[in-house]
C-alpha cells in the first residue's frame, strides 16, 4: 500500500478508537477539514548576471548574443507550473591589465568596471542610471539587447571569475547603486545564475597587481602557461558557494559559460594558428578563440560534471545555447511553499511531457522538506526518484487531510 494512503488510513483508524480527533491533539498541525486552502508555490526568484568579454575581438559575439535574446527570454519565462521572477544585470570581464608594452611595464585598473553593474543604455546609446532589468519591464528585450553590447575597449587580460567575485561580495554588493555599487541587485531568497561569454582564457587573481604580465607575443598564452600563479578555480567556487543573502540563508549559485572550448566535444586544448598576420594561440576546434579554455572548462565542470552548462564561443549561432541556459535557470530542483501544515501529508503532482502524472511525496521519499525559519521560507527538494525536468508541463501541490 502507498505510504501516504497508509498514513491517512492510520489517522482515521486511530480516530475511530478514540473520542479525540488527531486534529485536536496538543501540538497537532493536521488540517481540520479536507477543503483547506492548498499549499502555495512561491514564484522562483532568479538573479541573472551576464559577464560579457569586452576585449577587442568580441564585437561579433556580442551582436550574436543580442540577436538570440528573444528565444532566451521566451524559454526563461516558461513556468512549467512554477511562476518565474527574474532580473538581469551585466558586468564585463575587465578588472585590470598588467602588460609589458613599448619596453615598459604598464598596469591599469578598470575602476568603472571591475565587477560593477554596467549602465543600461538608452535608445541613443547614452548611459542611464538604471543598472539592472526587471522581468516585468515592457522594454526588457530592447534594453537587454543594448545592455549586452558593452563595446570592445576593455582589458585584454580577461578576468571573469574575479569580476564576479567583486560583483557579488562586499564592498560592491553592499554599496548603493547611486554610489557606484551593486546593492539591491541580489535579492533575498533568489538564486544567482552567472553566464560568462568570452573567447579567451580566464586570467583571474585576487592579488593587485595580478601576478601575470602579458606581452605582445601572440604565440603564447601566459594566462594558461602560468596558471599556477593565478587564484585557483576551486577557491573561486568555494567563495561563490558560500554566498549568503541578506537574511543569512545560503544562496544557490548556478554557473554557465559560452567560452573558448571545442565545438565538437567541449574539450580544452591549446593549438597554434599561423596566419598571414601572425601566430595565435587558440583552442582546438574553435577557430575564433584567442586562447585555450582550461580554467573556463574547469569552472563549468565544478558546477555541472556533465558540462550541460558549457558551450563553445565558436558556434555560428547562440540560439540553442542560450535556450539551454534559460532552461537551467528556470528548472530548479526545489520549490518554496507556504501554507503547508504537515509535510508528511503533501503530494506534488508533476505532469510530464507525455501527459503522464507522477505523484511525489515526502512520506514516499521522493521529496525532502526544509521547514521555514525566521530567515527563510519552507522548501521542498526533489529527489532523484522524482526530478523536475525542463519538459514538464505542470506542477501541483496537494494536501491530504484527516477528517
Amino acid at each position: 500500500m502507498h505510504p501516504i494512503r497508509s498514513s491517512a488510513l492510520l489517522i482515521v483508524a486511530l480516530w475511530g478508537l478514540s473520542c479525540t480527533s488527531p486534529v485536536e491533539a496538543p501540538g497537532s498541525t493536521l488540517p481540520g477539514r479536507c477543503q483547506v486552502e492548498p499549499p502555495l508555490i512561491s514564484a522562483q526568484k532568479t538573479d541573472l548576471l551576464f559577464v560579457i568579454d569586452n576585449s577587442g575581438s568580441m564585437a561579433e559575439e556580442q551582436a550574436a548574443i543580442a540577436t538570440e535574446l528573444p528565444a532566451f527570454l521566451d524559454e526563461l519565462q516558461r513556468g512549467n507550473g512554477v511562476e518565474q521572477d527574474f532580473r538581469v544585470g551585466v558586468i564585463t570581464t575587465s578588472v585590470y591589465l598588467r602588460a609589458f608594452f613599448d619596453n615598459r611595464e604598464q598596469y591599469s585598473l578598470y575602476t568603472d568596471q571591475g565587477g560593477r553593474l554596467q549602465p543600461v543604455p538608452d535608445a541613443l546609446g547614452r548611459p542611464t542610471a538604471e543598472r539592472y532589468l526587471e522581468q516585468a519591464d515592457p522594454e526588457l528585450l530592447e534594453k537587454f539587447r543594448r545592455l549586452v553590447k558593452v563595446g570592445t575597449r576593455g582589458s585584454g587580460q580577461e578576468s571573469p571569475f574575479e569580476a564576479v567575485r567583486l560583483a557579488v561580495t562586499p564592498p560592491l554588493s553592499t554599496t548603493p547603486v547611486g554610489e557606484g555599487g551593486n546593492a539591491g541587485f541580489l535579492r533575498d531568497g533568489a538564486r544567482l545564475l552567472v553566464v560568462v561569454v568570452s573567447d579567451e582564457e580566464d586570467c583571474s587573481s585576487t592579488e593587485r597587481p595580478p601576478p601575470i604580465i602579458l606581452t605582445e607575443d601572440t604565440s603564447r598564452d601566459l594566462c594558461s602557461e602560468q596558471a599556477d600563479r593565478l587564484t585557483p578555480v576551486q577557491e573561486y567556487v568555494r567563495a561563490f558557494r558560500s554566498l549568503e543573502d541578506g537574511t543569512g540563508a545560503a544562496r544557490e549559485v548556478l554557473w554557465a559559460a559560452i567560452g573558448p572550448v571545442a565545438l565538437t566535444d567541449k574539450r580544452a586544448e591549446a593549438v597554434l594558428d599561423r596566419t598571414s598576420t601572425g601566430t595565435f594561440v587558440r583552442n582546438v576546434d574553435c577557430p575564433t578563440s584567442y586562447g585555450p579554455g582550461y580554467r573556463q572548462r574547469e569552472m563549468a565542470s565544478l558546477f555541472d560534471s556533465g558540462l550541460k552548462n558549457l558551450d563553445s564561443i565558436c558556434r555560428a549561432s547562440f540560439r540553442d545555447t542560450l535556450v539551454s541556459i534559460a532552461t537551467l535557470a528556470r528548472t530548479s530542483q526545489s520549490i518554496e511553499v507556504v501554507n503547508l501544515p504537515d509535510p508528511q501529508l503533501v503530494q506534488v503532482r508533476v505532469t510530464r511531457e507525455d501527459d503522464s502524472i507522477q505523484t511525489c511525496s515526502v512520506a514516499g521519499g521522493d521529496l525532502t522538506y526544509e521547514p521555514a525559519t525566521d530567515r527563510q521560507a519552507a522548501r521542498l527538494f526533489f529527489q532523484s526518484s522524482c526530478p523536475r525536468r525542463p519538459t514538464d508541463k505542470k506542477l501541483e501541490v496537494k494536501l491530504l487531510c484527516a477528517h
